[in-house]
């Protein structure tokens, strides 16, 4: 299994992915109408969740195993739904989160194996 320190670099680099992505997604990409920029806010609870992600709170590591879904959600959804550049988007976006929520797993695991 890999290193906590690892896990814990995947899965920041993971949610600085998914602040990227919304924001060029939502903004310049392929918006899902023409001055829908509110969308953009959706990126406000992962860069929150940075520095406390950063610094390894397990805590918060529990609480994002079950928020990042919804952006896995919502990537699966547009992918779906979405035709051309937003359906790759969205295809994107749900690989991010799903390594995100994978990594939060096994970090998670990997701090109480070893406490």
């Amino acid at each position: 299994m890999p290193s906590t320190t690892i896990l814990k670099r995947l899965v920041v680099s993971c949610f600085v992915a998914l602040i990227i992505l919304g924001l060029a997604w939502e903004l310049w990409l392929a918006p899902l109408r023409p001055g829908a920029w509110l969308l953009s806010l959706k990126v406000i609870p992962l860069a929150l969740a940075l520095p406390a992600l950063h610094a390894g709170r397990v805590r918060v590591f529990q609480w994002w195993s079950m928020i990042v879904m919804i952006y896995l959600m919502e990537g699966l959804v547009r992918a779906a739904s979405d035709h051309g550049l937003g359906a790759l988007l969205g295809t994107i976006e749900a690989s991010f989160a799903g390594i995100a929520f994978l990594a939060i797993l096994a970090y998670v695991r990997s701090i109480r194996a070893s406490a």
